[in-house]
Order: C-alpha cells, then sequence, then structure tokens
C-alpha cells in the first residue's frame, strides 16, 4: 500500500499513546527498522531529493514519464506516495525485487545498470545496517532515492516485457528516404500495441505486485527458445545478437503460428519457407536492396498469374527507365512498352521524353513470358507497397550468398513448388496444365501428349493465366537475425543484411 509521510502526526500519537498507558511502551524508534534516525525523517528534505533524482533521470526509456508523473505528484503535494517504505521501515518487497532482478535482467538479454540495480543494491544495504552516519549521508536522501529507483526498476520491467522496450514503427519507419524522395520509406508495416504502463503504475500498490512482475515474463515459444540459447551463449556479440531477437519476440503483433500452414520469409535469413503441418519447403529468394529494402508485413496469398506483364512501378520509371528515354533499343532490348494512361494508346518509345515518363501520365510495362523480370509466375497479396513473390529471368542469383538485389519484391527460387503447395488440393492435370503454361516438362500422359499436339504453336501456352487460392494462404514477411529453422527446428544465426539489429540495440537497455 502507499502512505502519506504523517511524521510529526504519528510521532504525537506515539507520545500521547505512551502518556496514556501505565506500562512502558516500545519507543517509535524500537518499533521502527530505521532506528534512532527514524527521528531524522523530514518530509520536505525527502521532496527535494526526489526532484534532484527526477532531474539526474534523462533516460526515456519504456514507462519512465510514468513513474516521473507519480513521483512529480508527490513532489507537488498532490499524491501518497512512497510505494516502497513507511516509518517503520523498507518493505521486503524491496529486497525482494531486487533480488529477483539480479537473476531475471541477465537471463532476459537486459542490462542491470539500466534498471539501476547498482543503486538500489547500494542504498537498500545502507538502509538494511543504518550505516548513514558510517557512510556521511542522509536519510532523507537516501529513502526517496531508493523508493524511485525502485519504481523505475519494476516499471520499466515489467513494461518492457510485456510490451517490448522499443517502438518498431518509430525506429524503421523513420529510417531511410524513398529513392529520389524526401518521404520516408515504410519498412514495417504491422500495427504492435502501444506500452501502457497504467495497470503497472497500479501495481506499484498493490499486494500482488511481485506476482505481476514474475507474470511479465514472455511465454511466447519463440522468446523462451531464444532464452534458452542466450543461457548458453558465451560470446557478448552473440548474448547481443540474441537479446535483439528476443526484443522482436516482445513486440505484441500478429505472429506466425507455429506448425500452422503458412508462407514464412525471413528477410534476414534470405529464405523462404511453406509450412504444412506435416511437411515444410524451404526455399531461397532474392529480396529488396539495402537501397529498396522489402517491407516487414503479413497478409494472404490471395492468387497467382502465370506469364505475367509486369507494370513497372512508377518510382523506377523515375529512378531508372527515365534515364533511357527516347532510346527504342532499350524498350526493344526489356520487352518494355508505353501505354497512355488516359487513352489507352501504345507510344513510340523513340518519341517519348523523360519528362513525360516522369509525369505519371504513362505507364510502362513488360511483356510477359520469356524474358520477363517476374517470370514465369508471380504470387499476388494485398498491400501497400506493390510488392510480391515471383519468379526470375536470373536464376543464377540464388547463387549468391547476399541476395538482397531486388526494388523490394521477393524472388522465390522454387516458383512451381511454391504454387503446388499453394494449389494443396489440385489434380495431376491442373499441375501439368501449370507446368505447360510456365514452359515446364510435363508428368503426366495427359501433358506429354498435349505437348506433342501443340509443339508448333507458339509458346507459352496459356492454359492457365489466373488462379485463386482458396483458402487464401497467410503470409508473413519477417526480420529475425537469431531464429528456429522451421525444416529443421534448429536455431540458426543470420546476416542483419539491412543493420537493424544495430537501430534495436542502440535503443535497448542491453549491454553495449
Amino acid at each position: 500500500m502507499r502512505h502519506h509521510f504523517t511524521f510529526l502526526t504519528t510521532l504525537i500519537l506515539s507520545i500521547a499513546f505512551t502518556a496514556c498507558t501505565k506500562m512502558r511502551q516500545a519507543t517509535e524508534a524500537e518499533l521502527s527498522d530505521f532506528g534512532e534516525y527514524v527521528y531524522a525523517l523530514d518530509t520536505l528534505a525527502m521532496r527535494q531529493q526526489l526532484k534532484e533524482t527526477l532531474r539526474a533521470d534523462s533516460n526515456k526509456i519504456v514507462g519512465s514519464e510514468a513513474v516521473k508523473k507519480c513521483y512529480a505528484a508527490f513532489i507537488d503535494d498532490a499524491s501518497d506516495a512512497p510505494y516502497w517504505f513507511t516509518r517503520m521501515g523498507v518493505s521486503s518487497d524491496a529486497d525482494s525485487l531486487l533480488s529477483y532482478l539480479k537473476q531475471a535482467l541477465p537471463a532476459n538479454g537486459l542490462d542491470a545498470a539500466a534498471f539501476f540495480i547498482p543503486e538500489i543494491a547500494k542504498d537498500l544495504e545502507i538502509v538494511r545496517k543504518n550505516a548513514y552516519d558510517s557512510l556521511g549521508v542522509s536519510i532523507n536522501d537516501v529513502l526517496p532515492r531508493l523508493d524511485y529507483h525502485l519504481s523505475r526498476a519494476f516499471i520499466t520491467y515489467t513494461v518492457g516485457q510485456r510490451y517490448g522496450f522499443t517502438r518498431p514503427a518509430r525506429l524503421l519507419n523513420h529510417l531511410q528516404y524513398k529513392l529520389n524522395s524526401t518521404e520516408y520509406a515504410r519498412l514495417f508495416d504491422e500495427e504492435v500495441a502501444a506500452p501502457d504502463a497504467q495497470e503497472a503504475v497500479k501495481k506499484l500498490a498493490a499486494r500482488d505486485r511481485l506476482e505481476y512482475l514474475i507474470a511479465s515474463t514472455p511465454t511466447l515459444p519463440l522468446y523462451r527458445t531464444l532464452q534458452q540459447e542466450l543461457a548458453k551463449a558465451t560470446e557478448p556479440e552473440a548474448k547481443k545478437r540474441l537479446a535483439v531477437n528476443m526484443e522482436r519476440s516482445r513486440w505484441q503483433m500478429v505472429r506466425p503460428p507455429e506448425g500452422e500452414r503458412q508462407v514464412l520469409v525471413n528477410i534476414a535469413a534470405q529464405q523462404l519457407w511453406a509450412i504444412d503441418p506435416d511437411s515444410v519447403l524451404p526455399m531461397r529468394i532474392c529480396c529488396g536492396s539495402t537501397l529498396t529494402k522489402s517491407p516487414l508485413l503479413h497478409s494472404e496469398i490471395s492468387h497467382f498469374q502465370v506469364n505475367p506483364q509486369w507494370v513497372i512501378p512508377q518510382t523506377i520509371v523515375k529512378a531508372e527507365v527515365s534515364n533511357h528515354a527516347g532510346d527504342s533499343s532499350y524498350f526493344a532490348r526489356n520487352h518494355y512498352y508505353i501505354l497512355n494512361r488516359s487513352t489507352g494508346d501504345t507510344l513510340k518509345a523513340a518519341e517519348v521524353t523523360a519528362a513525360q515518363l516522369k509525369s505519371g501520365r504513362l505507364r510502362v510495362a513488360q511483356f510477359g513470358g520469356l524474358g520477363n523480370s517476374l517470370g514465369r509466375i508471380v504470387f499476388r497479396f494485398p498491400n501497400d507497397f506493390s510488392v510480391y513473390l515471383h519468379d526470375t529471368n536470373n536464376p543464377s542469383a540464388f547463387n549468391r550468398e547476399r541476395r538482397t538485389l531486388s526494388h523490394g519484391c521477393i524472388r522465390v527460387q522454387k516458383p512451381f513448388e511454391l504454387a503446388q503447395f499453394l494449389l494443396r488440393n489440385a489434380d495431376d492435370w491442373t499441375l501439368d496444365r501449370l507446368r505447360l503454361s510456365m514452359d515446364l516438362k510435363p508428368q503426366t500422359e495427359r501433358g506429354r501428349n498435349y505437348q506433342k499436339e501443340h509443339a508448333e504453336e507458339p509458346k507459352p501456352w496459356r492454359l492457365i493465366s489466373y488462379q485463386d487460392i482458396k483458402p487464401p494462404v497467410p503470409l508473413y514477411l519477417i526480420y529475425y537475425t537469431t531464429y528456429p529453422n522451421p525444416e529443421t527446428g534448429v536455431v540458426e544465426t543470420y546476416t542483419d543484411v539491412y543493420n537493424y539489429d544495430a537501430v534495436l540495440a542502440k535503443e535497448m537497455p542491453i549491454i553495449h
């Protein structure tokens, strides 16, 4: 419970009670853990110390503002703090909090100094030994400072563990500008619950505050897995990397459900896994370059198109295609054509200027089929970035170790196998129709016969041009530099291709 600093009233009542009894009553100093120092307690001096403590605490870590607001109210005589002591002494909860955090912080990849553990331990020792005079300190300095640091540690830990210590959208969506723009690129497109410190503030004064503290550790299986890896890690960089990935798993957001049917893409791993409850299909990917990063999001794959045309995004037209304005050989070589958006007329490339291409009134597209940048198939899902999964006309890129080279879309190494995964109940002829449409070798007798009968016809055969996926399959684009491989279950480490680990680590209460 919280208690008023009613020192003078308590003292008067104590004297009065002693005077009205025949038997000797214990003195206040004898009843208090503070001993004779109880008579030195001074509310005004404590408030002054709190002012100095708040002024010295410039850290804006999660929950800090809520704690400062509580103590600012006490300084203004508008609240009944403190939370951790009375005239009778410091609550045993303070010792329990210190003991718990000394073990929990390193086990969760967190730095004890960011939670004032050294200061709390030092002040608690002074209080327990009544060592004020021997150290030349005042009880009116020690107690309010100790109370504030205990509350800060409690709030910061419980809120951070429940919501995360960082705000990913604020960090990642103010990281770099779009190409040729003064507008920031949106790299993180997930809804993450904002930290709510009010429940933790209420728990400061509750009897079950220690139970609330212990229950704050995330229960997500991924978090537990990374925590176990942290316990085994010995190298500082490995510990730091695990701490950052544990932070990612604290965020309250929609997450890939373990073992359920889904397509999971880990950008840092440069890998895709098509997951069924009883099987996993792995493949390499090529993702966005460091200048045109692939966004992090979740969606559903709703359909695919075979031999698609590529409508080139206007950002690419402005940044790249417009540089070749008037060069008809460039447009012919890349199978590009230009349309007037309002009339639908096809324009001659040699007659179109760079200014016209940049205006947005024209559309540049690439014919479907052989040589198309999207390859033979594109997998569509709702998103605000015009990105998708697709085949490629440059499969050799999958042999590279670093495969960050697209404009944001995800190129997949095994496009037909992914389509087959999405068409879970497709019959053999449907799959062969898809193979023939993608110019792949048929696997059925019917497919081979069709190939022979239509050998003289222009390819690609358009047996399938469009296919709905029913029901749509969940898709997750995530970024973890340490993550359990969905195929093997083994925790693997990946290159921080976008340097996101460093961005998060800088904002986190971990050892740097």
